[in-house]
């Protein structure tokens, strides 16, 4: 979801008129430029196809990352999106001509949520409200389980779901040969892990079953990691986002074993999280993050 920021009047999730910035060989990035319910999106260009990673938020933001992809080629598209949320692939009707592959849990998340997610966000005020107007939501072409690869001409690529954590169908896109990692909003950079733990609408996010699944995107050993939100990297990244969800996981565990209620474990640790990560944008999600590890203590 959002990569939300301290600012008052945040700009409108816009995906940025800039030039996709090259990260390895025939991989590109379009940054979000820390721009709050804007994600970084990826385009990756072999000899006989090129592969889109996520859209951005409606129509209009998915004709922009076309335009992109377009002034960088014009070989057949196939598209896959992160996970379901509206930022990430609700602009995915403006690729027509692409072939849409998805996991099986995503597409089934994107069936029982993307409804009641397109009217949440709808809420978010009038900049998001109009990025959303004529939204259509597009089922793949293509369904896999838990792993796919093909090969785009000389550009092999995977695609991993390694289970529920951020979301059911959360998925990652690993390029072997450049060691490039799409990691969707499973690792974001200098941004407080987005938990929409929203019980009972939605209670899908998982944080040790999260834990677990950086681990598992470490053991890709990956060399250049695309966050969700924020700054391109390296595998510290995912380390860090690793660090701070044992952290919680560890701090909420201890105040419930000492007797303290969800009220009182919140109004404590809020502030000390916030204090500790001070570089971190969008502390609005520590609580949510502390009230899904303490529903979960006894899982």
């Amino acid at each position: 979801m959002s990569n939300g920021t301290d600012t008052q009047s945040p700009p409108p999730p816009v995906v940025a008129d800039v030039e996709p910035e090259e990260i390895a060989r025939s991989v590109f990035v379009i940054p979000d430029g820390r721009v709050p319910l804007v994600p970084n999106m990826g385009i990756v260009v072999g000899e006989r196809e090129a592969l889109v990673v996520d859209t951005g938020m409606g129509p209009k933001n998915g004709r922009r990352v076309l335009d992109r992809t377009r002034a960088l080629t014009d070989r057949p598209l196939v598209l896959t999106i992160t996970h379901f949320h509206p930022e990430h692939g609700y602009g995915a009707q403006a690729f027509e001509e692409a072939r849409i592959v998805y996991n099986r849990s995503q597409q089934e998340e994107l069936s029982d949520k993307g409804v009641p997610y397109l009217e949440m966000f709808r809420t978010f005020g009038d900049a998001v409200a109009e990025q959303l107007e004529g939204v259509e939501l597009v089922e793949p072409d293509e369904v896999y389980e838990d792993r796919t690869s093909f090969d785009l001409g000389g550009i092999e690529v995977e695609l991993h779901h390694f289970g529920p954590a951020h979301t059911r169908g959360d998925q990652v896109v690993f390029l072997p040969e450049t060691r490039v990692l799409f990691t969707g909003d499973l690792v974001e950079t200098r941004l407080f892990p987005i938990f929409p733990w929203f019980p009972p609408d939605d209670a899908d996010v998982d944080g040790s079953r999260w834990i677990e699944v950086l681990g598992r995107l470490e053991a890709l050993e990956p060399e250049v990691v695309v966050p969700g939100h924020g700054e391109v990297g390296g595998p510290e990244l995912i380390r860090e986002v690793r660090s701070y969800l044992e952290d919680v996981r560890g701090r909420v565990r201890d105040a419930a074993e000492a007797g303290a209620s969800l009220d009182e474990i919140t109004a404590a640790l809020e502030p000390r999280i916030r204090a500790d990560y001070a570089s971190w944008d969008a502390p609005e999600w520590i609580g949510f993050a502390i009230a899904c590890f303490h529903a979960r203590l006894d899982g």
